[in-house]
């Protein structure tokens, strides 16, 4: 059992590295010592090199035979944290004023987190002092990372995430007055059913009273003070422009939003369901060539097969399989882990640098009393309040019913600290494309304060997760 000052202690010094890691990054660019070529070229450097060496090198040595059993509570658990956060976001709309250019943004808010930087930055330095395992449990937790990160950019980047984005762009702009006097109409027929129900159920053998409610349901069903066109779905070709996106937030994913759609009709052969399963199979397997997620999916397969991983870790079986060792006594193909771990070993600090970057970037609304105040503060106590509570529950569920091993305590706080996570950042850059003008002023204020409020919920449960654990 942890004392108190340890308990604390051992909750706030890995925020504290990463709080002046993402301010060095923020108070370069605010200096102008940082500019924005730079920092998209630091993010592709990021993303295609640090991060896979980073990955494979994490990778291989953790994972094994006995322990891939792992990977399938990492991707359930993945799975229904997007899920979670998908309701979330989309609770927050129906219960506050959304600008309309931020409509389906708010969702993509809720769904989709930070899996990347912030969770590598933290729980390795969790797991490299006790009362974790040191080197052994920092390999396995980036492992475990992997997972919930590969997710992530397939569920973002394939399966419609970034399409939502560009949604809010589609159509006619509305006014903010507009849109709030939509949620207070949305509110008073809402409850006007509630009441011609209750009466309904009071007297439900007269005609004419169940006419009228009848009539006042029907009235209830669609209440909009917006142009029809603005929710209409994207132009297949603009469509097929972003299910062809890579999975990495580089110049190419985001390039690919801002081609116009093209006015002339398209082939109607084109869009026939075999037509858009081989350009959705396309865009999946160009995916899975990212060099993130081929370094995860290479490094998954060389753990698990014992001859390959012998080629790279020391293993006592290498000799039936007739490996041989190098002239220094390690296995001939360990100088390429310790050159991903030399290379990966900059993924951090870089990560949370560009984060600061971006953060710096953000322009709030001069008028904050025009902001959505509601909606701001209702998104980052869902994410930041609501859903830790709901990923510990998760968590210790699946424990008790097996699901989650309860000796595999890198796991269980893995998945625990999965659910204390902002909005991630990728959605600025794609906001940022997909709006035409390069800004993302309806994703600032909802951003902000989820970073300011992490470092308290993130500390209170990473100490409540230490003290459940140990």
């Amino acid at each position: 059992m942890l004392s108190a000052g340890q308990l604390i202690w051992t909750s706030c010094r890995p925020l504290l590295r990463l709080v002046i890691c993402t301010g060095f990054g923020f108070v370069v660019t605010k200096a102008d010592l940082f500019p924005a070529v730079a920092a998209q070229g630091a993010s592709q450097v990021l993303l295609n090199v640090t991060y896979p060496s980073l990955m494979f090198s994490k990778i291989v040595p953790a994972f094994s035979v006995s322990n891939i059993h792992s990977i399938a509570p990492i991707l359930l658990v993945a799975v229904i944290y997007i899920f979670i956060g998908l309701f979330i976001g989309w609770a927050v709309k129906q219960l506050f004023w959304v600008p309309h250019r931020f409509r389906w943004g708010i969702i993509v808010a809720g769904g989709w987190a930070n899996t990347g930087d912030i969770p590598t930055a933290v729980v390795v330095s969790i797991m490299s002092a006790a009362p974790f395992n040191g080197t052994e449990d920092e390999n396995l937790s980036v492992a475990y990372i992997s997972g919930f990160l590969l997710v992530g950019l397939m569920s973002f980047f394939i399966l419609g995430g970034i399409r939502l984005v560009t949604q809010d762009f589609v159509g006619p702009d509305v006014e903010d007055e507009d849109v709030r006097a939509e949620l207070k109409q949305r509110r008073r027929e809402a409850w006007g059913v509630l009441r011609l129900s209750d009466k309904k159920s009071a007297r439900p053998k007269e005609d004419d009273v169940a006419g009228d409610i009848e009539k006042g349901v029907a009235g209830a069903k669609h209440v909009s003070f917006m142009h029809d066109t603005t929710t209409r779905p994207l132009p297949t070709t603009h469509h097929s422009h972003v299910a062809s996106t890579t999975a990495i937030d580089g110049e190419d994913t985001i390039a690919a939003l801002s081609r116009p759609a093209s006015p002339h009709p398209r082939n109607p052969t084109f869009s026939s369901p075999q037509n858009r399963f081989i350009a959705f199979l396309r865009a999946f397997l160009r995916n899975l060539m990212q060099p993130i997620s081929a370094s995860i999916l290479v490094s998954f397969i060389i753990a698990l097969a014992p001859p390959l991983k012998a080629l790279f870790v020391a293993d006592p079986g290498a000799e039936k399989w007739h490996i041989h060792p190098a002239p220094d006594g390690l296995p001939p193909l360990s100088f390429l882990l310790d050159t991903g771990a030399f290379i990966g070993g900059a993924a951090v600090p870089m990560g949370l640098i560009c984060l600061g970057s971006a953060l710096a970037r953000l322009r709030v609304p001069s008028r904050l009393r025009d902001l959505p105040v509601g909606a701001i503060v209702g998104l980052s106590i869902g994410r930041l309040v609501v859903f830790p509570v709901l990923g510990v529950l998760i968590t210790r569920g699946f424990v008790k019913v097996g699901v989650i091993d309860s000796g595999d305590k890198v796991l269980q706080f893995v998945c625990m600290f999965f659910s204390c996570l902002p909005t991630a950042t990728t959605q600025v850059f794609v906001t940022q494309v997909a709006s035409g003008t390069g800004s993302a002023e309806h994703l600032a204020p909802f951003l902000l304060p989820q970073y300011a409020l992490m470092l308290v919920s993130m500390t209170a449960l990473t100490a409540y997760s230490l003290q459940a654990l140990f």
